[in-house]
């Protein structure tokens, strides 16, 4: 007695599906990260890990000549703290986001840190991520 099936599975497998839906999500994910847009000036951050994923409040950056912008734009060192105050008057929960580029001074870093506790908001320390 022969008995042998009369349905053969085919070992085979067909990728064209699978590599249709990858194509798909490449173009999705190329797409979506376009339209990120960081409101800050481009400058080197210190590398760290995590990120930050606050909504920005206010944003102050330090550049390496020591130029100092608030949401970018310039501001005299000596007039930081009102321009701040000013921005995050009407704010229940201020946050102050710290950008400072890599190589500068520490005293300037802890002089808007020293600006924000003083005043009791939040401050975050950017970095680029590793």
């Amino acid at each position: 007695m022969d008995l042998k099936g009369r349905n053969k599975i085919s070992p085979e497998f067909s990728m064209a599906s699978m590599t249709d839906i990858v194509f798909l999500l490449l173009i999705f994910f190329m797409l979506t990260s376009t339209l990120v847009a960081v409101d800050a000036l481009d400058i080197v951050l210190p590398k760290a890990k995590g990120k930050t994923e606050k909504s920005q409040d206010v944003s102050v950056t330090i550049t390496k000549d020591l130029k100092f912008y608030v949401n970018k734009t310039p501001v005299p060192k000596d007039k930081i703290p009102a321009v701040i105050q000013a921005k995050l008057k009407n704010d229940d929960k201020p946050v102050v986001i710290l950008r400072a580029e890599e190589g500068v001074p520490i005293e300037e870093a802890v002089y808007i840190m020293d600006i924000a506790n003083r005043n009791n908001y939040k401050l975050i320390l950017a970095v680029s991520p590793e």
